[in-house]
């Protein structure tokens, strides 16, 4: 069958080449998005991984599968996205801020729907995967993944997370395997010294805890209790609001943050519930007197562990149309 289509696509059928790599698409997404971070960036690398292999099917010469072949092409499409793109600019808050603990290393991280993580096929693990697949998904991981080179994160992605071995990779880079070790001993070392925030609160609990802490926390943001809200924190949770680059680490400088910024007075919020990287998220509403409606201001994304709610991720409200979540509530809804 695959070889039919193969055939029938090297003859320029289109038709045939869409079914021969439709189910290849979402992976090849999620692995784009954790090479580059932003789903939108990963949409337009896949575009650009199935337009080059389209166009580079000829040269395909069936020595590794077609599954490895996409993945080499996917990969080599965002190395090169990663040399093209250019610096993002620094954003500006439109309020004053209270003093940050620091400023973040990484500000165009942008979150994942499960939604489109539910897209992907459900393969075996292979023996050589060492990161969980939950855990290669979290904003905790794909994060610290941003702060490697290019190369030391696609060999860890490509060995760590998807399993394929040190000479496969040395073909799907061009380079050898001792470069492939080397590379990937640099960025596991990376990786376990620089935690992102919210990676060390420990285990995921087990699931009747964690529902009950996101229905407390839910509880809290709702009625804008800060104190209860401060109270589900960890002390050394980490606050986050790429692309602003402040970060508030600890319940003290996050209670000063939640008080001072995001529930001042006057603000009044509805919080609908979703999921991105296989955390609990809320979709953010502000109501807009003016214009009598509930206005998107954001989606939270948090991270638990046993001791509690160890970060809490804001991203601003432009990610929310890929959660398939509207601009606008009406104020009957």
């Amino acid at each position: 069958m695959v070889q039919t289509l193969l055939d029938r696509a090297r003859a320029g059928d289109a038709a045939a080449f869409a079914e021969l790599v439709g189910g290849h698409q979402a992976e090849l997404r999620v692995h784009c998005y954790r090479m580059l971070g932003s789903a939108q960036d990963a949409e337009d690398a896949v575009q650009e991984t199935l337009l080059a292999a389209w166009r580079g099917l000829g040269g395909y010469e069936q020595r590794a599968s077609l599954r490895t072949w996409l993945y080499t092409v996917a990969t080599n499409c965002c190395l090169n996205m990663r040399r093209a793109r250019s610096s993002r600019p620094v954003a500006r808050p439109a309020w004053e801020p209270p003093p940050p603990s620091r400023l973040g290393e990484v500000l165009w991280l942008e979150p994942y729907p499960d939604l489109l993580l539910d897209e992907v096929p459900d393969r075996t693990p292979d023996p050589e995967v060492c990161v969980e697949s939950h855990e290669a998904i979290s904003l905790a991981f794909v994060t610290a993944v941003q702060l490697l080179p290019a190369r030391q994160r696609a060999v860890l992605l490509l060995r760590d997370v998807l399993g394929f071995r040190a000479a496969e990779v040395a073909d799907m880079l061009d380079t050898t395997q001792e470069a492939v070790t080397s590379a990937l001993k640099r960025a596991r070392a990376a990786v376990r010294d620089r935690p992102h925030p919210g990676a060390t609160g420990g285990p995921r609990p087990a699931s009747l805890a964690e529902q009950e802490l996101v229905d407390a926390l839910a509880g809290a943001l709702q009625a804008a209790d800060v104190d209860t809200l401060i109270g589900l924190l960890t002390d050394d949770v980490i606050v986050s609001m790429p692309p602003l680059p402040f970060e508030y680490h600890g319940r003290e400088p996050a209670g000063r943050f939640f008080r001072e910024v995001a529930f001042r007075p006057g603000m009044r919020y509805r919080f609908l519930p979703t999921g991105a990287n296989r955390q609990p998220a809320f979709a953010v509403y502000l109501m807009d007197p003016a214009g009598g409606v509930w206005q998107a201001n954001g989606l939270l994304v948090a991270t638990l562990s046993r001791a509690g709610v160890s970060a809490i991720t804001r991203f601003d409200p432009s990610v929310l149309s890929r959660f398939g979540l509207p601009r606008t509530l009406p104020t009957s809804s």
